[in-house]
């Protein structure tokens, strides 16, 4: 009868690793910005706004100057520094050529680029104005301040085209329609986002935020607006009388900014709990996440996602450039990098490659070998049970299910005895480890509970600190189950009210005192 030989199912790590660690197209993706350039200005960082157009410079608006960066050599290419007072919200005409500013002066200032030089100053609120945009036609400019106004402008005539002050509160956020040129949406301080016509002048749409309004912007198609806010975002349906489709909150501090990206197929947000979020529009759920070395103000990416710049709260600039992907014609050359230079490629009817023999990590040749002890010592080396906990556990639980942990712990030397003390003090905490953790421990105990004394002086001191690690673990389970009780009564004591009224109208099917003792419980 023939031999079959079966191939060896290697240790399931992924089981233990952290839910992060799982790579999507997504993760890869963004993780193609590459490492970050910081810069450095003199004050927090407003508004950050790319140009449409190619080099695709940025506007940093800051202190008393908007700085215009060329995002290659991260270096100033313009500073427009023609203002008083602090300069707010710095944002770019679709062609490029102008920038457009508000300040704590109440004006709005209309640049040049290329000249730096003032064209235009629209003058007319009573308080600083924090944002600014054109609108869809190019020829006018919005204006949101703190006097609770929005005003549209027409450059060439530099007039006040229509006013509106319907907010109670500043006006820091807003937004033109990417469809039609007169309807403009504003978000303010007294939690309300509106929406305005001003053909006739009027209020068409006012929806609750809930939280004042730090950031809004449409989708391409103008009938949905997304507002950000305290630690949500809201996405709103215009069509349908402002109904809400969607309610985000996975920022834990004020959300500052909202971007479209990945050609409007992607919402970004940022915050002040320092991180950026990345969401897929089609289903509103996170598919990435950057952290930030401090609180972000502001933020902007550039076309075709090439370029990622974040404004932080202590006047840093994060500048992220995507790794330029090899040229076609080297991935080509790639393909017969067998071949010699000399012979063409078609002259070429088939290459054959080495066949790479798959190698498996250390532990697991040990495992097929049953070599427990020599197993787990690979496990404890420095660099995987620091940098690959997962797979240290992993081997744990097979050495559990298959029984001999007993007996690779019995085999290993007085230096991974040690390591292995280290590495349960270490992860005791770690809730996806803390299972397998504690029957190991137990493990460990039954196999030197006698020779305990005779350990080093080293190995006996880790061993004492884990004992008191362990202690130190069930006093916070004592007290999260404390606090569970005390939340159970709060909802108890609420649940009363509900009670009586379910028993009145059911005076002739009133449940048992088990069956309310089971709807609390339930609750």
């Amino acid at each position: 009868m023939a031999h079959i030989s079966y191939p060896f199912k290697k240790t399931n790590k992924a089981v233990y690793q952290k839910p992060a660690s799982v790579l999507t197209e997504d993760t890869l993706y963004w993780k193609k910005l590459g490492l970050p350039v910081l810069v450095k200005e003199f004050g927090a960082i407003d508004y950050l706004d790319f140009s449409p157009v190619e080099p695709y410079y940025f506007a940093a608006t800051c202190s008393v100057r908007v700085q215009v960066y060329d995002p290659i050599s991260k270096v100033v290419a313009k500073n427009i520094s023609k203002f008083v007072e602090a300069a707010y919200g710095g944002c770019f005409r679709n062609d490029g050529r102008l920038l457009v500013a508000g300040s704590e002066e109440s004006a709005v200032k209309l640049f040049d680029v290329q000249s730096k030089n003032v064209l235009r100053v629209f003058t007319g609120h009573t308080g600083p104005v924090h944002r600014t945009f054109f609108t869809k036609d190019q020829v006018k400019v919005l204006s949101f301040s703190d006097d609770k106004s929005v005003c549209l402008w027409d450059i060439a005539t530099e007039e006040k085209i229509a006013s509106f002050s319907e907010h109670t509160d500043y006006v820091r956020a807003g937004a033109p329609s990417p469809i039609l040129p007169d309807i403009i949406l504003s978000g303010g301080y007294d939690h309300a986002v509106k929406l305005y016509d001003c053909r006739s002048n009027e209020t068409v749409l006012t929806v609750d935020h809930g939280s004042p309004v730090e950031s809004t912007l449409f989708l391409p198609s103008g009938g949905i607006f997304i507002s950000a806010g305290g630690t949500e975002i809201k996405v709103w349906d215009i069509f349908n009388g402002g109904k809400l489709l969607a309610n985000i909150s996975q920022h834990h501090k004020t959300v500052t900014t909202l971007r479209l990206a990945s050609n409007n197929s992607r919402l970004m947000s940022a915050s002040l709990d320092r991180h950026v979020k990345i969401y897929d529009l089609a289903t509103f759920k996170v598919v990435h996440n950057i952290d930030f070395p401090n609180a972000v103000l502001s933020m902007a990416i550039s076309e075709c996602d090439d370029v990622l710049a974040v404004g932080m709260i202590d006047g840093v600039i994060s500048i992220r450039k995507r790794e330029q992907p090899a040229s076609l014609f080297e991935e080509k050359r790639g393909l017969f990098k067998f071949a010699p230079d000399h012979i063409a490629a078609e002259t070429v009817d088939e290459v054959v490659t080495k066949q790479k023999i798959e190698k498996g990590p250390d532990f697991d040749k040990f495992l097929r070998k049953m070599e427990f002890s020599k197993a787990l010592s690979a496990v404890l080396k420095t660099y995987v049970a620091t940098k690959f906990p997962e797979k240290t556990i992993a081997l744990m639980q097979e050495m559990l299910r298959r029984k001999v942990l007993h007996k690779a712990i019995r085999g290993i030397k007085e230096s991974d005895v040690g390591a292995l003390l280290k590495f349960f003090k270490k992860n005791l905490g770690e809730t996806r480890f803390t299972r397998t953790i504690i029957d190991a421990t137990n493990a460990f105990i039954d196999v030197f509970e006698n020779e305990i004394k005779l350990f080093s002086e080293q190995n006996l001191l880790l061993y004492t600190s884990l004992l008191e690690e362990i202690k130190e673990e069930i006093e916070v389970c004592k007290r999260v189950s404390e606090l569970e009780g005390a939340i159970g009564l709060i909802l108890s004591g609420a649940q009363v009210g509900t009670s009586q009224d379910i028993i009145e109208l059911n005076d002739n099917m009133a449940p048992s005192a088990k069956a309310r003792k089971d709807i609390v419980i339930d609750v």
